[in-house]
């Protein structure tokens, strides 16, 4: 439960008197532009910040999980060990159960109070401890580990081996373990790749406890989510929708607000406008008071503008190039004697967009990097087409930029000499106006840097664009903004991406990357991943042919089975149509209510608009009724949502 909450930055306000209410088994998603405080938000639900004002009640014994965007795992410990510390409070667990039962076997008062109450406590506490996985441990480590994409032999591995982006899979694999209560994400599919989301949305969906997760993967928060939270300008927002449902309430509420916001300056204006007409005369100085008292009281209606903050992007046309772009044959790639890929042939045709797609460490990156002339091979053939101009984003493009130079300076390094003038100009189109050009690469955020590198990217012609991971550090409007100049983008197309919703549209061919080869699937992402469904249902049912039913594991990571369609008898569907009747009615009541209200809203709104308005008599009373009508109508919209909840509830009952 969180109430009144309030903090301020300096002059700033990020958050003013929020109050919300987290449920069992809540689906969050929390969503604002950047800066709107989101990470913030959870850093004071999970106990790491302070509010100004306000409070944050935990019901006791309620466990907090968080997983940061910027965590330091520890490095001395394999890949197991590590993932196994987050049991220490089943270790507890176990050591209280054995001291219970040591209590059980040497007592003898057994008609006691204090021994029933010891049994009882004994018996808590191993349900409690069966309950987390204190039986199956070690099974439960490497399910998740696996999910998360480790290998059977990357277990005894040390952690100091992996890289950043898989030692947040060992955090994040340790965090679902813990099944804390509340379990807060941000940013959780940063470093993961397509098969690891896809495996964590199913772990998710059957979570037992609540999550609350940032995300800017749309398609990841229409999975998991079933709420959504928006902040802006300081307020929160509640929608009880996933991502995609909250955008178009988003839309309509934004349409409401502005319109409000219109009608609310014109009101002010008018009133403005006799306060300076009555302020001079006496008889008339007493309604001026009044007006100024009206204003210094109304509440001021904002709107964030939908194109406030975004970046703007645009690919020069691309020179042509010859008839075949890379050229790549009997291909193989080791880094001293681990094997990358082997015996990979590949041709590109001008003009393909083709997507890399696969795990983390098949090669997709190294072989983004040997077309780009960045890696060498082992063995092979290599070679990139005719007047071939290419230009490359790496994956880790923005942290690479030299932390010691200003922006501008990063721009003019990149630059041919001919658009030096013009660098401010391209700077502002990406959020950089002002004395921010001469700002240090090493004081930005990772978006501001990101911003950077994808400006440095536009400065010359190019007809081969290899973007690797693009979309990591970007808001979901600059992420949009990023695809849109892609699509428009004429010439050839190489994309590394674990963001579904980036990728769908963008590319007409995807390149699998699996076992050191490349397997080729016409159409895009989507196509690919309703393909790679459809076969992995056929390796389930093959399987099935020959294993024996058994239990399914608490968090099995298998496909879930299909719902059975239920099948109603005929008096339940004369109750379902007699109940749906009712809700239908309901809910339609609730609609005219509204219609209703904002009708008289707006025949007040008439009378309001009359220029002697204020100086006829009984202005006041009109005043007091569309106030009174004002509220009548939230009270409505409130009573309509609830109608329509309990309504759509019911029907998800027999879906």
């Amino acid at each position: 439960m969180i109430t009144d909450l309030g903090l301020r930055y300096g002059d700033r306000s990020l958050f003013e008197e929020v109050s919300i209410t987290l449920g069992e088994k809540d689906r969050i998603g929390l969503v604002g532009r950047n800066g709107a405080g989101k990470s913030t938000f959870l850093k004071l639900i999970a106990g790491e910040m302070s509010p100004d004002s306000g409070r944050i009640s935990i019901p006791p014994r309620a466990r907090v999980g968080y997983l940061h965007q910027d965590m330091t795992v520890p490095q001395d410990k394999t890949v197991i060990q590590e993932s196994l510390s987050a049991f220490a409070h089943l270790k507890k667990l176990e050591h209280d159960i054995d001291k219970y039962q040591e209590e059980v076997t040497t007592r003898t008062d057994y008609e006691s109070d204090g021994y029933m109450k010891l049994l009882e406590n004994l018996a808590e506490a191993t349900d409690r401890f069966q309950y987390l996985g204190g039986n199956t441990m070690q099974v439960d480590a490497e399910r998740v580990l696996s999910g998360l994409g480790f290998k059977p032999t990357d277990m005894d591995r040390s952690v100091a081996e992996f890289s950043g982006g898989w030692q947040m899979r060992i955090e994040l694999a340790k965090l679902l373990l813990q099944k804390p209560d509340y379990l807060l994400l941000d940013e959780p599919t940063n470093h993961l790749d397509i098969e690891s989301i896809l495996w964590l949305e199913e772990f998710l969906q059957s979570y037992e406890g609540s999550v609350i997760v940032i995300s800017h993967d749309r398609s990841f928060l229409d999975a998991v989510t079933k709420r959504t939270i928006e902040i802006e300008l300081g307020k929160v927002y509640d929608y009880r929708a996933n991502y995609t449902k909250f955008k178009v309430l988003q839309r309509e509420r934004r349409e409401k607000m502005s319109a409000t916001a219109k009608n609310q300056q014109k009101e002010i204006e008018h009133k403005e406008k006799l306060i300076n007409k009555f302020r001079a005369k006496k008889n008339k100085a007493k309604l001026a008071q009044t007006l100024i008292r009206q204003l210094d009281k109304m509440e001021i209606v904002e709107v964030e503008a939908e194109d406030a903050g975004a970046m703007k992007m645009r690919f020069m046309p691309a020179p042509r190039a010859g008839e075949v772009v890379i050229d790549i044959e009997k291909m193989t790639k080791c880094y001293d004697e681990v094997e990358v890929l082997n015996d990979v042939n590949f041709k590109m045709i001008r003009g393909e967009r083709i997507a890399f797609v696969g795990q983390n460490g098949q090669g997709k990156t190294t072989l983004s990097k040997i077309i780009a002339g960045k890696e060498t091979v082992s063995g092979g053939k290599a070679e990139q087409g005719y007047n071939v101009e290419l230009a490359y984003y790496a994956q880790n493009q923005a942290e690479s930029l030299d932390r010691n130079k200003t922006v501008l300076q990063t721009m003019e390094d990149a630059s041919p000499p001919e658009l030096r003038t013009r660098l401010r100009s391209i700077l502002g189109s990406f959020l950089f106006s002002g004395e921010d050009v001469e700002k240090k690469i090493s004081v930005l955020s990772g978006g501001e840097r990101a911003r950077v590198a994808l400006a440095s990217l536009l400065l010359r012609p190019a007809n081969l664009l290899i973007l690797d991971e693009p979309t990591n550090h970007l808001d979901m409007i600059s992420k949009d903004v990023l695809k849109k100049a892609v699509l428009e983008y004429d010439g050839s197309l190489i994309v590394v991406s674990h963001d579904r919703d980036f990728l769908t549209g963008l590319t007409d061919k995807t390149l699998e990357f699996k076992d050191h080869k490349l397997i080729t699937h016409l159409g895009d992402v989507q196509e690919y991943l309703t393909k790679r469904q459809l076969d992995s249902m056929r390796e389930l049912e093959k399987k099935s042919t020959v294993a024996k039913p058994s239990a399914a594991p608490v968090n099995s990571d298998a496909s879930p089975e299909k719902k059975p369609e239920r099948v109603l008898s005929a008096e339940e569907k004369k109750h379902f149509n007699r109940q749906e009747q009712e809700l239908q009615k309901k809910v339609k009541k609730a609609e005219n209510k509204i219609e209703k209200t904002e009708k008289e809203l707006k025949a007040l709104e008439v009378k309001m608009a009359a220029e002697d308005f204020y100086g006829s008599a009984g202005s006041q009373d009109i005043i007091d009724s569309y106030d009174k009508t004002k509220a009548t109508l939230q009270q409505a919209m409130d009573q309509w949502e609830a109608e329509q909840m309990e309504y759509e509830d019911f029907m998800a009952q027999y879906t």
